[in-house]
C-alpha cells in the first residue's frame, strides 16, 4: 500500500440552510454530517449503489478535525474530498478536505475500524477491501 497514485474521492455537498448557525456560517458539528454523506459515498454504502462494493461494516474510533475559514450560505455545492493515508489490519486513516477552487474550510482525519457487527467487534479487513481502499491510497 504505498503507491502514492491513489485519487480523492470527490463528493460533491450542497450547504443547506439547516447547517447555518447564529454567526451565519456552518455550524462546527454540522461538518461530521459532510464527512459522513463523503464517507457513505466512498464506501458505496447508499443503499441505491449500483456495481461494486466498498467497505462494510465500519465504525468511527476518532475524528480530528482543523476549522480554516468560516464557509457561509452559497448555492453553489462545496467538494469533501477523501483518501486514504494509512492501512492497517483492522484500520485505516482517512484524510479529508472541504473545499472549493479558492479555499479550503476544514480539513480532518478520520480513524476507522472495519467491524463484525453480528458479532459486535473489530475484524480484520479483507482483502477485497484493501484492493478497494488502495485506489485512494495517498501516503501522508
Amino acid at each position: 500500500m504505498t503507491d502514492p497514485s491513489g485519487i480523492r474521492h470527490v463528493f460533491q455537498r450542497p450547504v443547506r440552510f439547516a447547517d447555518i448557525d447564529a454567526f451565519h456560517h456552518v455550524n462546527n458539528v454540522r461538518f461530521l454530517d459532510y464527512l459522513e454523506d463523503a464517507r457513505l459515498a466512498m464506501f458505496h454504502v447508499e443503499p441505491h449503489h449500483d456495481g461494486e462494493r466498498g467497505v462494510h461494516g465500519l465504525v468511527v474510533a476518532r475524528h480530528e478535525i482543523e476549522y480554516r475559514r468560516p464557509l457561509e450560505f452559497r448555492h453553489d455545492p462545496v467538494r469533501v474530498e477523501s483518501w486514504v493515508t494509512e492501512v492497517r489490519p483492522v484500520r485505516f486513516t482517512l484524510a479529508h478536505e472541504v473545499r472549493d477552487d479558492e479555499h479550503v474550510y476544514l480539513s480532518a482525519r478520520s480513524v476507522m475500524v472495519a467491524y463484525d457487527l453480528e458479532n459486535t467487534r473489530p475484524r480484520r479487513l479483507t482483502d477485497d477491501e484493501r484492493e478497494y481502499l488502495s485506489r485512494f491510497h495517498i501516503p501522508a
